[in-house]
């Protein structure tokens, strides 16, 4: 227990040397996006930026993120959390730390979007013990395209494709996603990604709380960047109920500077 406490401490104390604050919303942004709401873009950290998050959800989960350019190609984080963190009764601390690696393999240009390739480990939401696996899966392995255009500030697009390795459900489809970001003035973006879901469909037996066989999830939020390296985050999840299995409301906080 206190080397998982541990953990948490020291990514949040991570953020406390300060640098070039950088914002991740609305036309004055200076950060790529890493994800759209759950799935990953081709973002990516720029080498000596680094960039902590911390993701409230359902349960009184808390998840805390760092993420670090090592170079202006390659990017590494990890993650770590778990459920009822705030409040009384016993912490249900997620398995393993997350692990999210990306390499850019193309650059952007006029005519060809962004490319990333990437190994993402960490779930969403709830870490669910007795099936091995988070609420929402990790990406696992994935391939991510994004492309940018000016149209009134900036409207990104963005896909790609990815394997989870949580499949102990037996469902070990290869999975697709695409979404938008779009900014709204200087300060705001918001973003929207459809998540197709075809490795996330449960058998009977399953809690009806989790996925059902469905078309997919609709997942949209607002972003507003609040100065000072500070972005603010609302999500709501699976807006639609495409999935049968409840929408979910979420907050994040980000904070990214340049050392």
């Amino acid at each position: 227990m206190k080397s998982k406490i541990l953990l948490i401490s020291f990514l949040l104390c991570s953020s406390a040397y300060a640098g070039s604050l950088m914002g991740t919303a609305g036309t004055n942004a200076q950060v790529e996006p890493l994800y759209l709401v759950d799935m990953p873009t081709a973002g990516i950290l720029q080498s000596g930026m680094v960039g902590m998050s911390v993701h409230f959800y359902e349960n009184s989960g808390v998840l805390v993120s760092l993420e670090a350019g090592a170079f202006n190609r390659l990017s590494f984080g990890l993650s770590y959390g778990g459920t009822n963190v705030i409040g009384n009764g016993a912490v249900q601390w997620n398995k393993l730390p997350g692990i999210d690696i990306r390499v850019r393999a193309v650059d952007e240009t006029a005519g060809f979007p962004a490319i990333t390739l990437g190994f993402d480990s960490q779930g969403k939401d709830r870490y669910l013990s007795q099936y091995s696996r988070y609420e929402y899966k990790s990406p696992g392995f994935f391939v991510a395209a994004s492309k940018y255009f000016r149209i009134l500030g900036y409207l990104g697009i963005h896909g790609g494709m990815n394997y989870s390795l949580e499949n102990g459900d037996g469902n070990k489809n290869i999975n697709f996603y695409v979404g938008a970001d779009k900014t709204v003035g200087s300060d705001i973006s918001v973003v929207a990604e459809f998540n197709f879901g075809v490795n996330d469909n449960y058998p009977n037996g399953y809690p009806n709380r989790l996925a059902s066989a469905g078309p997919g999830f609709v997942n949209a939020g607002v972003k507003w960047s609040l100065g000072n390296g500070l972005t603010l985050e609302f999500d709501y999840k699976n807006l639609l109920d495409l999935k049968k299995s409840g929408s979910l409301r979420t907050i994040r906080i980000e904070y990214v500077q340049s050392m």
